[in-house]
């Protein structure tokens, strides 16, 4: 079963900010003249954190859609039969990154604000972050009516 779409948006902000906060607390400690092995402990749960949400991958297949943060430890599917529509959408700032519970539903997001918000046929609804809303859309629309 070959994919109908699937595409990868990297958390480049997501790293930064990780990378920079490794980098202060290191100099903190230092400075602070504080034992190194705290700092260990925090840049390892910082560096496990930005390996997990490094990207968001997207995917359709003829029967579903599956999206996954880096590595694909955190991972979802949904049959496409289960979905009435899909929208586009833009996010706000206070809405964040990573995995989120907002007020139209769940959100799956990396980076950036624009956002599809899939109606689901009971009603429920959840986004999906993309830095190809148009291609995502169109792939989305495209597998639901080759379905219908």
């Amino acid at each position: 079963m070959q994919n109908a779409y699937s595409h990868t948006q990297r958390a480049t902000l997501i790293l930064a900010v990780m990378i920079g906060a490794v980098v202060a607390v290191a100099i903190a400690t230092v400075l602070a003249g504080q034992p190194y092995w705290p700092l260990g402990i925090v840049a390892a749960i910082l560096v496990v954190t930005a390996w997990l949400f490094s990207s968001l991958t997207i995917r359709i297949t003829p029967d579903t859609i599956c999206w996954h943060f880096g590595p694909g430890l955190f991972h979802w599917i949904r049959p496409l039969s289960t979905i009435e529509s899909a929208d586009r959408s833009r996010s706000h700032w206070w809405n964040g990154w990573g995995i989120r519970f907002t007020g139209f539903g769940w959100l799956y997001n990396v980076s950036g604000f624009d956002i599809l918000v899939i109606t689901l046929k009971n009603g429920k609804r959840f986004g999906l972050g993309t830095d190809d809303p148009d291609g995502l859309l169109e792939a989305i629309q495209g597998a639901l009516k080759s379905n219908s």
